[in-house]
Protein backbone atom coordinates (compact mmCIF):
# COMPACT_ATOMS: atom_id res chain seq x y z
CA UNK A 1 0.00 0.00 0.00
CA UNK A 2 1.57 3.38 -0.73
CA UNK A 3 1.03 6.66 1.64
CA UNK A 4 -1.54 8.00 -0.72
CA UNK A 5 -3.65 4.96 -0.10
CA UNK A 6 -3.48 5.39 3.45
CA UNK A 7 -4.66 9.06 3.56
CA UNK A 8 -6.96 8.13 0.99
CA UNK A 9 -8.41 5.85 4.19
CA UNK A 10 -8.39 8.32 6.54
CA UNK A 11 -9.85 10.99 4.76
CA UNK A 12 -12.75 8.76 3.68
CA UNK A 13 -13.60 7.92 7.41
CA UNK A 14 -12.82 11.68 8.53
CA UNK A 15 -14.31 13.46 5.95
CA UNK A 16 -13.79 16.35 4.10
CA UNK A 17 -12.24 18.60 6.64
CA UNK A 18 -9.57 16.15 7.03
CA UNK A 19 -8.67 16.20 3.38
CA UNK A 20 -8.54 19.98 3.14
CA UNK A 21 -6.47 20.74 5.76
CA UNK A 22 -4.23 17.79 3.94
CA UNK A 23 -4.53 18.65 0.44
CA UNK A 24 -4.69 21.97 -1.52
CA UNK A 25 -7.49 23.01 -4.09
CA UNK A 26 -5.25 21.36 -6.62
CA UNK A 27 -4.98 17.92 -4.98
CA UNK A 28 -1.36 18.45 -3.55
CA UNK A 29 0.14 18.72 -0.45
CA UNK A 30 -0.19 21.59 1.22
CA UNK A 31 2.77 23.23 2.54
CA UNK A 32 2.65 23.42 5.83
CA UNK A 33 2.25 19.68 6.23
CA UNK A 34 5.08 17.26 6.79
CA UNK A 35 4.54 13.50 6.64
CA UNK A 36 7.03 11.32 8.25
CA UNK A 37 6.84 7.71 7.67
CA UNK A 38 8.95 5.54 10.73
CA UNK A 39 10.43 9.19 11.61
CA UNK A 40 11.84 10.34 8.38
CA UNK A 41 10.80 13.03 6.19
CA UNK A 42 8.56 11.86 2.65
CA UNK A 43 10.10 14.52 0.69
CA UNK A 44 13.22 12.10 0.78
CA UNK A 45 11.51 9.15 0.53
CA UNK A 46 9.62 8.57 -1.98
CA UNK A 47 6.79 10.98 -1.38
CA UNK A 48 2.96 10.19 -1.37
CA UNK A 49 4.03 7.46 -3.31
CA UNK A 50 5.96 5.73 -0.32
CA UNK A 51 5.20 2.20 0.01
CA UNK A 52 3.97 1.24 3.32
CA UNK A 53 4.46 -1.96 5.93
CA UNK A 54 1.56 -2.78 8.25
CA UNK A 55 4.15 -1.50 11.36
CA UNK A 56 5.01 1.56 9.83
CA UNK A 57 4.02 4.58 11.64
CA UNK A 58 2.93 7.59 9.82
CA UNK A 59 3.06 11.13 11.67
CA UNK A 60 0.97 14.24 9.62
CA UNK A 61 2.50 17.25 11.77
CA UNK A 62 0.89 20.70 10.64
CA UNK A 63 3.66 23.39 10.41
CA UNK A 64 3.60 26.08 13.05
CA UNK A 65 5.03 29.61 12.32
CA UNK A 66 4.45 32.75 13.59
CA UNK A 67 6.86 35.70 14.81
Amino acid sequence: TALKEAIGVLTENYGEQLKNRIYDERGNLRRFVNIYVNGRDIRFLNHLDTELNDEDKISIIPAVGGG
